[in-house]
C-alpha cells in the first residue's frame, strides 16, 4: 500500500485491505470522511473535491489494478468512497440525520454490489481506472435517482 501514493488513495488509505466485503468497509470510510469534511466545505467546493477525487481516482486505480494484476481488484475502494461522496453530497438536503444517511449508504451498496444494468455493463466494458471509477458514480446516480422517487411518491 505504500510503495506509491497511487496505492494509498487507490486502496482507501487501507479501508480496502478488510479481508471481507472491502467495498462496504471503503464506502464506509467515505462516510465518514464526508462526515468530517462537510462542516468545512461549501457545496462549490464539495463539487471540486469530488470531481477532482474522480479524476485522480481514475489515475490511482489504473497504477494499483495494474500492480495487482487486476484492474478492478476488491481492494481498490477509492471508487466508492468518491462516489459516496457525491450521493451524500446531494441528497444532503432530505437525507441528514445519521440513520437517513445510513440508508443513503446502504442503498448505495445494494447498486454497487447487484450491479443492475447499466452498472453491469460500464463494469464488464470498461476495463481501466476510468471504468473503475464510472460503474461506482453509475451506481451513485441510480441511488440518487431512487432517492429522489421516494421523495416524489412517498415523502
Amino acid at each position: 500500500m505504500l510503495a506509491h501514493p497511487a496505492h494509498l488513495l487507490a486502496l482507501g488509505f487501507g479501508s480496502g485491505l478488510a479481508w471481507v466485503l472491502p467495498g462496504t468497509f471503503g464506502t464506509l470510510m467515505g462516510w465518514l470522511l464526508y462526515v468530517w469534511l462537510d462542516p468545512y466545505l461549501a457545496a462549490g467546493q464539495w463539487a471540486w473535491v469530488i470531481g477532482g477525487a474522480f479524476i485522480a481516482g481514475a489515475w490511482a486505480c489504473q497504477i494499483t489494478g495494474k500492480a495487482l494484476g487486476i484492474i478492478d481488484h476488491g481492494g481498490i475502494v477509492w471508487d466508492e468512497i468518491v462516489a459516496i461522496w457525491l450521493v451524500l453530497f446531494v441528497a444532503s438536503n432530505h437525507f441528514s440525520s445519521p440513520t437517513e444517511q445510513l440508508a443513503c449508504v446502504a442503498l448505495f451498496r445494494f447498486f454497487d454490489m447487484v450491479k443492475p444494468p447499466p452498472i453491469r455493463w460500464f463494469d464488464r466494458h470498461w476495463k481501466n481506472g476510468f471504468g473503475v471509477m464510472f460503474d461506482d458514480i453509475v451506481a451513485a446516480f441510480m441511488t440518487l435517482l431512487m432517492l429522489a422517487v421516494y421523495l416524489y411518491f412517498l415523502k
